[in-house]
């Protein structure tokens, strides 16, 4: 299993795979083809809720991945989605493209954590 992590604003080169955005909202000023990513996997993001509750605060981020996780698990089509990416990273590597500047504590983080677990 390969999983990458890749911010998708700092991406000059573009990594090789299959290319997933992450992300409920589209990242501000990157066209479509620039992005060159296979799937927009904007389910799979948490929920606005939680979003706009962690505010990208490291000091909520155990809470947050706690949240989080609890998110993935629960809901059949985050789930569904979940397993979708896992097939994929069985035969060539996943990138996870993500918008955040902060590049530890953010929620790819935690999806490419939950990939790599099982």
């Amino acid at each position: 299993m390969s999983v990458v992590l890749r911010r998708i604003y700092n991406e000059e080169k573009k990594l090789g795979g299959y290319r997933v955005l992450t992300d409920r909202i589209w990242p501000r000023g990157i066209s479509k083809e620039q992005a060159e990513i296979d799937e927009w996997m904007k389910d799979i993001s948490p929920s606005p809720d939680l979003r706009k509750w962690f505010n990208h605060e490291p000091a909520k981020f155990e809470e947050f991945k706690k949240q989080y996780r609890q998110e993935l698990n629960d809901q059949p089509e985050k789930k569904s989605l979940l397993n979708k990416l896992r097939e994929q990273s069985e035969g060539q590597r996943v990138v996870l493209l993500f918008g955040a500047r902060d590049e530890t504590h953010n929620h790819a983080v935690v999806l490419k954590e939950v990939l790599e677990e099982k």
